[in-house]
């Protein structure tokens, strides 16, 4: 744990500093809970929600400045992390009335989510990345200028955060050898802080920390507000003594009201007016949770302005900064900071730190690969050498199983996609990259992981079960199992991005996995199966490579000599052509179905696009 540097509370306001000042007001902002229903009436009809819907914030009335450290503090339920969020522009317009107004100009929501860091209370990082490439790799997507750019900030940012001495460490998930929750939680400011923001908002900053950690982390935002002229709001519970000491402003809400907005001095001198006497070993925050209700009493029998008093002081001090600063420029909404192809890069390169250093994804399928390549061998050693029907329906159900095999071994990849939704939605949040993007670098890292996979697969089983003898027989085997590969990985990745949870996904893809193998012509033939399910038969993705290997096996001009059946009398009666025609096979479909495979691959990832999209554009509105 590093050392606490301990700072004066006695900071002077910073007016301007070199990206400008940021001045953070909301007037009479109000919210409620409203229903799915309100809101498509909202959305579609321009329609009012619902007067019973239930206010969470009532007639807010707040600011935040700059070069200052401002605490919404409150019992739990208040609505703390609500009116963080909606600070942060992070609330559906429908449920929010009133004005949150920058510099006393109205907030544009997608501008200031790119310009301002919003820090959530959980973490969202890679355990398998070091401190250093999190950093970076967030750097590089938020920033233009290249890997120069991105290396100097980061190795200012982990100066400034004190994580020099823990930058080559890797986050770890809790459960194993990783970095501490302070450090951890200075990390992900750190993500947020990357771009240099003027405003950062900060939710539970000293969740789950010891009290010297979380003096840390306040101590940091205190230099950076104070040093850099920062706007820094924050949420927190109950602080103590040292940490109080570093706040500049507190809004304090109880039931959605507002009881007081201001200093902490202006706080004790209205609880002495009130009567009340803060006992010396108890600060003035917690005791003002003890005495709330009798507060709110008081204020709101007062009028409902009176809870304000602190803002006739300062219109004085609003009216210079005015006129100094601005934060509407007048220009057009910020750009991504990389080009498409950049963002395809950087993001790629993420992904592969990920998957190989991901053991339990990497390790195990390059083994699980190999081993099933040679049980499956040996169990169907030589099969393809014997002329009889028995042996041909053996080489059927080694394909079958094959396949099996194949489109079932990906869903293991599903929890690693779930988790990587989590940082994609924040990530695309501020703006830091494309939807298109993050889809096609994902897809492009499969690519030749995938194919790795297969080959350590298909070289074994393919000599070794004693399928066609011939180059171009094991190339066009490994391809059909190369695509089936991809078509199992994008099916999974369509889905993580519908999914809510691990369990709900897993069902759901292993029901499906199922019925496609129920309907690809395997067990039951297509010409009986019902008309109404006959749209299974043709979506099934047994269904193509299941025929393609049965062509590649017994099809072309090796097919017309090839016996594959012979009678008692040693005479053949069934030759592999023929036996494709009483399959309903055709030549023609061995690269067709491969065109149709290919379909399948892409139809799923651009689902995955549409769904990921949809998300995000659900999220920003």
């Amino acid at each position: 744990m590093h050392t606490n540097t301990t700072m004066e509370p006695s900071f002077k306001s910073i007016t301007c500093t070199r990206k400008g000042s940021y001045k953070l007001e909301t007037r009479n902002l109000s919210y409620k809970l409203c229903s799915k229903f309100d809101e498509f009436r909202t959305l579609c009809f321009g329609l009012n929600p619902t007067r019973g819907s239930k206010f969470i914030l009532k007639d807010v009335n707040c600011e935040a400045r700059p070069a200052e450290i401002t605490a919404i503090a409150g019992p739990s339920g208040a609505g703390k992390t609500t009116l963080l969020e909606i600070l942060a522009g992070r609330i559906p317009s429908c449920k929010v009335s009133g004005q949150v107004l920058v510099n006393h100009m109205p907030m544009d929501v997608n501008r200031f989510r790119r310009e301002s860091g919003h820090v959530a209370q959980e973490d969202a990082l890679f355990p398998l990345l070091t401190v250093r490439e999190t950093l970076m790799y967030s750097a590089l997507l938020r920033l233009p200028g290249g890997r120069k750019v991105a290396a100097t900030r980061v190795a200012e940012l982990m100066k400034e955060l004190g994580l020099d001495p823990i930058a080559d460490s890797r986050i770890g998930n809790g459960s194993d050898h990783g970095i501490s929750g302070g450090e951890r939680r200075r990390v992900s400011i750190g993500v947020d802080l990357v771009h240099d923001p003027a405003i950062i908002l900060i939710d539970e900053p000293t969740s789950g920390l010891d009290s010297a950690s979380a003096l840390n982390v306040i101590s940091m935002l205190r230099l950076m507000a104070f040093n850099q002229g920062k706007t820094v709001v924050l949420t927190i519970h109950q602080p103590g003594f040292r940490i109080l000491e570093q706040l500049d402003s507190l809004i304090l809400l109880s039931d959605g009201f507002v009881t007081h907005s201001g200093s902490l001095n202006l706080l004790e001198a209205r609880l002495s007016l009130s009567g009340h006497r803060i006992p010396h070993h108890v600060n003035v925050l917690e005791f003002v949770l003890d005495v709330m209700q009798t507060l709110v009493i008081r204020t709101s029998e007062s009028g409902r302005n009176n809870q304000f008093l602190l803002n006739d002081e300062k219109e004085n001090q609003d009216h210079k900064m005015r006129l100094q600063c601005s934060m509407i420029v007048k220009e057009k909404a910020m750009l991504y900071s990389n080009s498409p192809m950049e963002e395809i890069l950087i993001l790629g390169q993420r992904f592969c730190s990920n998957i190989f250093r991901t053991k339990q994804l990497f390790v195990t399928r390059v083994i699980q690969a190999l081993v099933a390549g040679f049980v499956l061998g040996t169990i169907f050693l030589n099969v393809s050498n014997k002329q009889t029907k028995i042996a041909l329906q053996t080489r059927s159900g080694f394909f079958a199983f094959s396949l099996t095999f194949l489109l079932s071994s990906t869903t293991e990849g599903l929890p690693i996609f779930l988790e990587e939704r989590t940082t994609f939605m924040r990530e695309t949040s501020r703006g830091a990259y494309r939807v298109s993007s993050y889809v096609l670098a994902n897809t492009l890292v499969f690519l030749p992981f995938l194919l790795m996979v297969g080959l350590l697969y298909t070289t074994p089983v393919y000599w070794l079960v004693g399928l066609r003898k011939d180059i171009d027989g094991f190339l066009y085997f490994s391809l059909v199992v190369w695509l089936v590969l991809l078509m199992s990985n994008s099916l999974v990745a369509c889905f993580s991005a519908l999914v809510p949870n691990f369990i709900l996904g897993s069902s759901l893809i292993a029901g499906l996995m199922g019925s496609f193998f129920l309907f690809s012509g395997y067990f039951i033939s297509k010409e009986k199966i019902p008309s109404y399910w006959i749209f299974m038969h043709y979506i099934s993705l047994f269904k193509y490579p299941f025929e393609c290997l049965m062509i590649n096996e017994y099809g072309g001009e090796q097919g017309k000599k090839r016996c594959i059946e012979v009678n008692n009398n040693g005479e053949c009666i069934l030759y592999g052509v023929e036996f494709l025609s009483q399959q309903g096979l055709k030549e023609s479909q061995k690269w067709s179905n491969l065109g149709l495979m290919l379909s399948f691959i892409i139809g799923y990832r651009v689902l995955n696009f549409i769904i990921l999209w949809l998300r995000c554009y659900r999220s920003r509105k």
